[in-house]
């Protein structure tokens, strides 16, 4: 009576899989605007940093998965803007910058990359 192909199973779960990264990214990026907002010493910001270090862990730790699809080199990428992301992100904990716009706009990239 239905019949998929693995194919389209697995096109539909990818599909899927971009779609929550794509709601995960909205929230790293509106916590961010918010903690921009309200300074680097404010609770949304410690916040905002904690949430997009955790994100950009399980990214990472995806992206570092022999059986992720992505491209050798994408994958590659990614993870390299992921270490920078979580690194920046430190650096707005230990208060040595308040660079929430960079965080923001290479987040939105991302996720608008993912469309």
């Amino acid at each position: 009576m239905y019949r998929f192909s693995y194919a389209e199973i697995l096109g539909d779960s990818a599909a899927e899989a971009r779609d929550e990264e794509r709601i995960a990214l909205d929230r790293a990026i509106d916590m961010l605007t918010r903690a921009q907002a309200n300074g680097p010493s404010s609770p949304e910001a410690a916040e905002a940093v904690l949430y997009l270090q955790k994100l950009w862990g399980f990214l990472i730790r995806d992206l570092s998965d022999p059986h992720n699809e992505l491209a050798e080199q994408l994958r590659g990428n990614l993870i390299s803007i992921g270490l920078w992301v979580i690194k920046e992100a430190d650096q707005i904990v230990q208060e040595r910058s308040s660079n929430f716009a960079a965080l923001i706009e290479v987040n939105r990239s991302i996720r608008d990359g993912l469309m």
